[in-house]
């Protein structure tokens, strides 16, 4: 979920990518049911819960508790929703994807320049863990990201919107050979499951209580997804599919910042792996 996390031209010589529509109706028809069932009379109230706002800096895990909303949930589950389907379109289309990255683990990297000039990178892996262990890891556990991901300083809830969406804050790590530099991020992020797969999309958000800061260069994300399929039913193994689309703002090169996050997409690939062989070797 991140946060940050979650991602097809090249995509034709990928069997599994070919389901990619399949895998993009079968999101939209889950997004459509929630959508469907919050909107019933009287039950979207129910259903969903907000957090009452709170100072990052002040707040503790134990605070950050679900209270009844007063119309702001449904704001941020569609924004989540919204987030997730543009993503899903971005990596539908075949069109203009150009491989980058091929790494000897079988780790794929491929980019598309979008309207603006803006380039999005898709990365491809297969990685040795369940969709359900990678959706507690990324989704579930996202504030403890950084115990295992040193390109993160840390990561924080400041909503609960229900079991599918947060709001969090993140800020990204002072490591050497970083050519971005630090960075914050406020996003939403939204979830969903269905069977073998698990869907997590979010984009950048405003909010007036919490604005950018004057020691971090805030960048946006979005719209960016994940999709973590099973490679099959008795298989702890995932295909994991990662679009990152990122304006790291400042006053960067273009170039400079087209080397960093495919590069970015492979540090977090290998961090995660050696987590999860770290905690299968404990277990």
């Amino acid at each position: 979920m991140l946060p940050a996390v979650v991602k097809l031209c090249c995509g034709i010589s990928y069997p599994h990518l070919r389901s990619m529509a399949g895998l993009q109706r079968t999101a939209v028809a889950v997004i459509g049911q929630e959508i469907t069932h919050l909107q019933r009379s009287g039950q979207s109230q129910h259903h969903m819960r907000a957090l009452v706002g709170l100072n990052y800096y002040e707040a503790k895990p134990e605070d950050i508790k679900s209270v009844p909303a007063k119309g702001d949930q449904l704001f941020y589950i569609q924004q989540g929703q919204e987030a997730m389907r543009k993503a899903l379109n971005m990596l539908e289309e075949k069109d203009g994807w150009k491989v980058e990255i091929t790494q000897s683990n079988g780790d794929v990297i491929c980019s598309k320049v979008m309207p603006g000039a803006r380039k999005v990178f898709r990365l491809e892996a297969v990685l040795e863990a369940s969709p359900d262990e990678l959706y507690d890891l990324l989704f579930v556990r996202v504030e403890e990201m950084h115990q295992w991901n040193p390109s993160i300083q840390h990561i924080k809830v400041l909503k609960r919107v229900g079991p599918e969406t947060i709001v969090t804050h993140e800020v990204s790590a002072e490591t050497a050979g970083n050519l971005i530099g630090q960075r914050d991020f406020l996003s939403v992020r939204h979830s969903c499951k269905q069977k073998s797969c698990v869907y997590l999309g979010g984009e950048a958000i405003q909010m007036e209580s919490f604005p950018p800061q004057a020691c971090f260069v805030r960048a946006e994300d979005g719209p960016t997804c994940i999709i973590i399929e099973a490679l099959d039913k008795d298989s702890r193994r995932s295909r994991f599919t990662w679009l990152l689309n990122m304006d790291v703002k400042g006053w960067l090169p273009k170039s400079i910042v087209n080397q960093a996050l495919p590069r970015a997409q492979l540090d977090f690939t290998r961090h995660l792996r050696r987590h999860l062989t770290a905690s299968t070797t404990l277990g």
